[in-house]
């Protein structure tokens, strides 16, 4: 968490491809890389119309990677972490 601290909270965020832990932790900066992506993962799904943007946008769960589109449907969802 450290790391997150010192290197990625004092940047300004931009839209761009991201690991799925690493926005995840964006958002869930305090909790462990498991706990913050089993949340956004929760957040996802409890979303409808974002689950289906994403799918349309070529998400499908398995990934490891958010494209720069499916990090601005995100964002545009839940806001900017």
């Amino acid at each position: 968490m450290k790391w997150i601290q010192e290197n990625m909270l004092d940047e300004p965020f931009g839209v761009r491809s991201y690991g799925r832990t690493e926005l995840a932790r964006l958002y869930h900066p305090t909790l462990t890389a498991k706990a913050a992506w089993r949340s956004m993962r929760e957040e996802i799904d409890a979303t409808k119309a974002l689950r289906e943007a994403l799918e349309e946008a070529g998400y499908d769960g398995r990934r490891r990677r958010f494209t720069p589109r499916q990090v601005e449907l995100i964002v545009e969802t839940l806001g900017q972490p």
